[in-house]
C-alpha cells in the first residue's frame, strides 16, 4: 500500500509548516500536499487520506468543501468564528470542526494521524472483502467442478467407448474420418487426465488441511520434527 497522503489547504504558510513539523512526533510520517484555497479548484487532488483546512474566506467555502465532502474521506476544518462553524456544520455535517486556539496543533495532528490510520485500515478491509468475495466465487466453482466429476467421467467413458468401437472397424471409415475420430479419442483421454488431476489435488488439499489442524493442536517442535521426517521419507 502506498504512503498515505495528507492534504493541507490554507492561505497561511505557517499553518502548513506547523502541522508538518508537529507530525514529525507521530509514529509514521505521511506525504503532504499543500495548496492555498484559491489554487484548490485548479489543482484538485484526486486521492488523499485526510484533509486539513485552515480558515477559508466565505466565498471559497463551497468551492473547497463541497468536492472534499463528497470523497467520504475525513476532513478537519479549523475555524475562527461560530457563524462559519455553524454554516459548515449544517451544510457539510461529516467535517470535523476545531477552533483555532493556542494548542490547536497538538490536538489536531494526533486526531488527524489517527484518522489516517483508520482510513488506511478501512481501505485494507475493503480490499480484503473484495478478495474474499473472489475466493468465495472460485471456491464455489471448484466445488461444482468436483461435484460434476462423476457425470463428466460417465460422459467421457461413453465418448471414449464409441470412438474405440468405430476405430475397431477398419475399412468402414475414410482416412479423414478415422483421423478425426482418433483426435476425439485423444482429447477425451486428455480431459480424463485433467479430471484425475482434480481428484489428486482434492486429496492433497484435504491431507494438508488435516495436517494443519493437527499442527495447531501440538507444540511447534513436534510438528516441525514430523514435517522434516515426512519430507525425508
Amino acid at each position: 500500500m502506498e504512503q498515505p497522503t495528507v492534504l493541507i489547504i490554507s492561505d497561511d504558510a505557517d499553518f502548513s509548516r506547523r502541522i508538518s513539523a508537529r507530525w514529525q512526533m507521530e509514529r509514521s510520517l505521511p506525504t503532504f500536499t499543500m495548496l492555498s484555497g484559491e489554487l484548490w479548484p485548479r489543482f484538485a487532488v484526486d486521492a488523499f487520506d485526510v484533509a486539513i483546512l485552515g480558515d477559508l474566506r466565505r466565498d471559497l467555502l463551497s468551492v473547497v468543501l463541497e468536492p472534499l465532502h463528497s470523497t467520504g474521506q475525513p476532513i478537519f476544518y479549523l475555524h475562527h468564528d461560530r457563524a462559519t462553524a455553524q454554516l459548515v456544520r449544517e451544510r457539510w455535517p461529516r467535517i470535523y470542526l476545531m477552533r483555532e486556539e493556542e494548542n490547536w496543533v497538538d490536538i489536531l495532528v494526533p486526531a488527524a494521524a489517527e484518522a489516517v490510520l483508520r482510513s488506511r485500515a478501512e481501505v485494507r478491509a475493503r480490499t480484503a472483502e473484495v478478495e474474499r468475495a473472489n475466493l468465495d466465487r472460485q471456491a464455489t466453482l471448484g466445488r461444482y467442478m468436483l461435484e460434476m466429476r462423476h457425470n463428466l467421467n460417465n460422459a467421457l467413458t461413453s465418448v471414449l467407448g464409441n470412438s474405440d468401437l468405430l476405430l475397431l472397424e477398419p475399412g468402414t471409415l475414410s482416412a479423414q474420418a478415422r483421423a478425426q475420430i482418433e483426435t476425439i479419442r485423444n482429447m477425451t483421454l486428455r480431459i480424463h487426465e485433467i479430471l484425475q488431476r482434480f481428484s489428486s489435488l482434492e486429496k492433497e488439499m484435504n491431507v494438508a488441511a488435516l495436517q494443519a489442524e493437527r499442527d495447531a493442536g501440538r507444540p511447534y517442535g513436534a510438528a516441525a520434527l514430523e514435517a522434516r521426517s515426512a519430507a525425508a521419507n
